[in-house]
């Protein structure tokens, strides 16, 4: 039997009168692929910001693999495997695709600063090592041929490639992705869903994903959960989703023709 290895216990997140998540409760088991939909201002990249440690939530808890990670600061969240990308492209705009992916190796480096500055054999050796895994990664990606290329310079599909690969490379065992299909054509989407499902295979990954394209989400995800205006209005597979009367009624009829 597969354990939760993400739980979102009753959370409600308040911005002074607003409320933009009201009373949330949903968990992810591990190895799933999830999916956090709704209409635009839902508040769904509200929660990938409080599961990241952006937001304190108002009340409520973030479990994750078993401890309580509320408001625990970004970066720990990181190192306690988590890794999130974003509805905007966030790449390192001086930085060949290759530099772009030795970033998310940054935890993982087992060499002194001394032993930088000296060049010494442990500091070749690790570089050596964490250069090659970034090329795997790439591999995987299929972008391997772009490595020394100005990451900001290839198409959008491969931007947001380039972005999921470094996710990757901080080896989470959760990984968040805001939208990964948006601004992209049929092809390279049907790209990028075969691409996740490896990634999810070949490094054991769970994977909560936030996207509107539904066709996306029927091909991707095992169970998602709908919200509108911060509240859950549905909590189980994708195609039950699409013909449920209050999710319709949120997407107004959108979903008829998904």
């Amino acid at each position: 039997m597969q354990n939760d290895i993400l739980k979102i216990e009753s959370v409600t997140m308040r911005f002074g009168g607003v409320t933009a998540i009201d009373n949330l409760s949903f968990s992810l088991k591990e190895g799933e692929i999830y999916g956090l939909i709704g209409p635009n201002g839902a508040g769904k990249t509200t929660i990938f910001n409080i599961i990241t440690g952006n937001y304190i939530p108002t009340e409520g808890k973030i479990i994750f693999d078993g401890e309580d990670i509320t408001g625990t600061k970004p970066d720990k969240v990181v190192y306690k495997g988590i890794a999130r990308t974003f509805q905007n492209i966030r790449l390192f705009k001086s930085m060949s695709v290759l530099e772009n992916i030795l970033i998310g190796f940054h935890d993982q480096i087992n060499y002194t600063y001394i032993e930088a500055i000296l060049r010494l054999p442990r500091y070749f050796g690790n570089e050596k090592r964490i250069k090659q895994k970034a090329m795997d990664i790439l591999e995987e990606f299929g972008i391997a041929k772009f490595a020394n290329h100005n990451a900001t310079a290839l198409s959008y599909g491969n931007q947001r490639k380039v972005e999921i690969a470094r996710a990757v490379a901080t080896n989470p065992k959760l990984l968040l992705l805001d939208e990964p299909a948006a601004g992209m054509n049929p092809i390279e989407t049907e790209d990028l869903s075969n691409i996740i499902h490896k990634i999810k295979k070949d490094y054991n990954l769970t994977i909560l994903l936030i996207e509107h394209d539904m066709k996306f989400v029927n091909a991707m995800c095992d169970r998602v959960t709908v919200l509108d205006y911060g509240e859950k209005i549905f909590d189980g597979k994708p195609a039950d989703a699409i013909v449920d009367e209050k999710v319709v009624a949120a997407y107004l009829g959108d979903f008829k023709h998904a």
